[in-house]
């Protein structure tokens, strides 16, 4: 009896283990042509933008990955990296003159979350 219990338990494994692997090539197929066509669309772009650009471009769903042209004009995409790199950075020192503030006021707890809250959302 505990060979047979082994011996399923093995057969389990092994076939769920074969199903997993069957898998992993069509979502990494799938990452590769968005890498590819993201690289496209970043051609001419250097440095921070591009890393924007690619950050973005990767992390969007791949509905939208898929249908968009990959001949894309580089121009027209600069604009919307920069803008979202310069909200970032605005909400980066949002952050740290809220945490200042709240510091200074020596808020702790929820009233610290609060004051937060409100501050971020101004």
């Amino acid at each position: 009896m505990k060979k047979y219990l082994t011996l399923l338990a093995t057969a389990l494994s092994l076939s769920l283990g074969a199903a997993h692997a069957a898998d992993a090539p069509a979502a990494k197929s799938a990452q590769q042509n968005k890498m590819t066509v993201c690289n496209k669309e970043a051609a001419g772009k250097k440095g921070e933008e591009r890393k924007a650009f690619m950050k973005d471009c990767l992390s969007a769903k791949p509905a939208a990955a898929a249908s968009a042209p990959a001949a894309k004009a580089p121009a027209a995409a600069a604009p919307a990296s920069a803008a979202s790199a310069a909200k970032k950075t605005t909400q980066q020192d949002k952050m740290k003159n809220c945490n200042k503030d709240a510091g200074d006021k020596k808020l702790k707890g929820d009233e610290r979350k609060a004051f937060m809250k409100d501050c971020l959302s101004k």
